[in-house]
């Protein structure tokens, strides 16, 4: 994983605003190479500076260690849950290209 590719998934988690998520998935693509996984390598070891919890699965989960301290963060901004506690992908999906902020 080299410094650039770092620095734009950085960037794009950086972009997503308040309220609203993307997954791993979707700053791959936007990304253009790599995967889910290697979005979530990097978001391990460089994401603590930016808003990580913006950062979900596919499915609006997190990992098990991450939900207690994301979800203060959904509920500080108003980020659509569903009852199980995920996020409500269909309501707070934010996808890289779009510039509606």
């Amino acid at each position: 994983m080299d410094d650039e590719y770092v620095e734009q998934v950085l960037s794009i988690v950086e972009a997503v605003p308040p309220g609203r998520v993307t997954t791993y998935g979707l700053i791959a693509e936007a990304v253009g190479r790599g995967g889910a996984r290697q979005v979530g390598a990097v978001m391990a070891a460089y994401g603590g500076p930016v808003p990580w919890w913006r950062v979900v699965r596919a499915d609006g989960s997190l990992p098990d260690s991450h939900v207690p301290e994301a979800h203060q963060e959904y509920l500080a901004e108003g980020t659509p849950l569903r009852s199980s506690g995920a996020v409500d992908i269909a309501a707070a999906v934010w996808l890289p290209a779009e510039t509606d902020g």
